[in-house]
């Protein structure tokens, strides 16, 4: 489940700016800010990946990459983006269109991955409630509703228990919502009149402070937007027109808008049960065979930006380039995501099938607060882990300390052990060396292994969505650090994933203010990962 992220200028209009002390900062680095995930540390003073720099490397030793398979386990994949199309999986076993399991695996026409949140009859699922509302409901019924509920409540003691602090979150995220729903409504209908004014009188100005100055708006409404750009600090302006930053902001307001009314009307809405829609027999666990071949489904922007992020096509002039685009690595979709919490039996199943079907990493960019089927899921990451599969998952967008605080899925069971090895999580940096981690990532010295950068991140959406588009999350960290693992993996075949763990875990570029906050303490490079990896080869003898 997505968390929405505030710009600093609406931040500050609706009352929820924060305040750092003063500190000595370095100047940003001057760097494309489209393509910044690519920079170079030792270059540019940016924590990117050093992309370039690795493909060269790989280049002068000559190492050829091997065909890998990506699982992307999210929304959906477009799998017809024109910087994707030529880089997605298809299941040569199976014959296109005709009705038929024709490889035998229990899906039918899964030709570029599968979907467990469609129904056989081609319906999806699109929005679906957060686990904490599912267990409000689940609940409220057991200990308010039910004609047993005063004798439930002696009868299930420690259930009633977490009952009582389920309810108090979900009330309260509930109310957030609401006032959420009802500030960026009205900041809607503000910046809908008042940016259009404020476009119209500036003209072709530079957007430069001495301009600022000088511009005496006419308009009732452009004199109140002005009031509102007032707010901003200046390097949320600084270096763009006034055409593109009224733009940004209007988009984040309507993200915004949208985002806390699907929260009220979808997220928690305790009437919601999309489930009938996917028709499988929800209560049973064990149950793998059911979806639809689906793979894009009815909103696949998230999963369209993560996979664009991995691997859209290197070197082809249009949009930007996957970190591994150059056409060994495929995309397999893995419908698992709907707009709200994934649920347990899906993720579980998904891993399952990309495992069964040939794919060596999977993204898992997703997370949520309740997981009341954990086990299932832990089984399929021993599965995955029994097959030789890497596995790497976002850290979370909540600013919390996952040590501490629960975000699902995760390694470690109750008592604080590590279930499998095979597992990477990923925070999420900026390219700003003065605040390093994003402010919206989570952290953890056990739980958060390593960072790669996760803000505005520039990729792939969907074609209604505008084609390419930044966007912000450890969602976007997450798919960095698979890209790379791929990059290295396809061109080191021998290694397991074990190896490409410890190769990338062992060759980051550690800084100071992530020493505490991970286990490595730094950032992902794909250079020096290929050069250990390199190193390993040729200890090992492999060719």
């Amino acid at each position: 489940m997505k968390k929405f992220l505030l710009s600093i200028g609406v931040a500050m209009f609706i009352g929820v700016a924060s305040f750092a002390q003063e500190t000595t900062t370095l100047p940003l680095p001057k760097v494309d800010q489209k393509f910044w995930q690519h920079e170079s540390l030792e270059e540019s003073g940016v924590y990117g990946v050093n992309t370039q720099k690795a493909i060269q490397f790989l280049e002068s030793k000559k190492r050829k990459p091997s065909a890998l398979i990506v699982g992307v386990l999210d929304s959906g994949v477009e799998i017809t983006h024109p910087d994707l199309k030529d880089n997605i999986w298809i299941n040569k076993k199976e014959v296109a269109g005709n009705g038929k399991d024709d490889d035998k695996n229990g899906y039918v026409d899964d030709v570029n991955g599968w979907n467990f949140i469609g129904g056989k009859d081609g319906k999806n699922v699109s929005g679906d409630t957060l686990e904490l509302t599912r267990l409000f409901v689940k609940y409220k019924d057991l200990f308010e509703t039910s004609k047993d509920a005063t004798t439930n409540k002696t009868k299930f003691a420690s259930e009633y228990a977490e009952y009582q602090k389920i309810k108090d979150q979900y009330e309260n995220k509930l109310a957030e919502a609401k006032q959420g729903a009802a500030q960026y409504g009205q900041l809607k209908e503000i910046f809908s009149v008042a940016f259009p004014a404020i476009e119209k009188e500036w003209g072709d100005r530079a957007l430069i402070e001495s301009n600022l100055m000088s511009f005496q708006p006419k308009s009732k409404e452009a004199q109140q937007g002005m009031m509102l750009f007032g707010m901003v600090p200046k390097e949320e302006w600084e270096g763009k027109s006034m055409k593109d930053f009224l733009k940004e902001n209007l988009d984040q307001v309507n993200e915004g808008d949208k985002y806390y009314k699907e929260q009220v009307e979808i997220n928690l809405n305790t009437e919601l049960d999309p489930r009938p829609i996917v028709g499988d027999n929800y209560a049973d666990k064990t149950e793998r065979f059911y979806g639809n071949n689906d793979v894009d489904g009815p909103d696949a922007l998230h999963g369209t930006h993560v996979s664009g992020i991995i691997a859209a096509k290197a070197g082809n002039g249009i949009g930007m380039d996957g970190i591994a685009g150059n056409g060994y690595v495929k995309i397999m979709s893995v419908r698992t995501v709907p707009n709200g919490d994934e649920r347990d039996k899906d993720v579980a199943n998904a891993i399952k099938y990309a495992a069964d079907n040939g794919a060596k990493i999977l993204n898992m960019s997703f997370g949520k607060a309740y997981s009341p089927d954990k086990q299932i899921v832990w089984d399929a990451f021993k599965y995955a882990e029994k097959k030789g599969l890497l596995l790497i998952k976002a850290a979370g967008n909540d600013n919390e300390n996952v040590d501490t605080e629960n975000n699902f899925p995760t390694i470690f069971n109750e008592k604080g052990d590590a279930i499998v090895n095979n597992v990477i999580t990923v925070g999420a940096n900026t390219m700003d060396v003065n605040v390093l981690k994003s402010g919206f990532s989570n952290f953890g010295k056990k739980s958060v292994d390593v960072f790669a950068p996760g803000s505005d991140i520039y990729s792939t959406v969907p074609k209604k969505d505008g084609e390419y588009k930044n966007l912000d999350g450890t969602s976007m960290a997450s798919p960095v650090v698979a890209g790379v693992a791929a990059l290295v993996w396809a061109h080191y075949p021998k290694l397991s994933a074990l190896d490409i763990k410890k190769i990338l875990m062992e060759s980051v570029n550690t800084n100071p203010q992530l020493a505490d906050i991970s286990v490595t303490g730094g950032v992902v490079d794909a250079y020096k990962a290929v050069q250990l990896a390199e190193k390993m080869y040729v200890t090992r003898k492999l060719k």
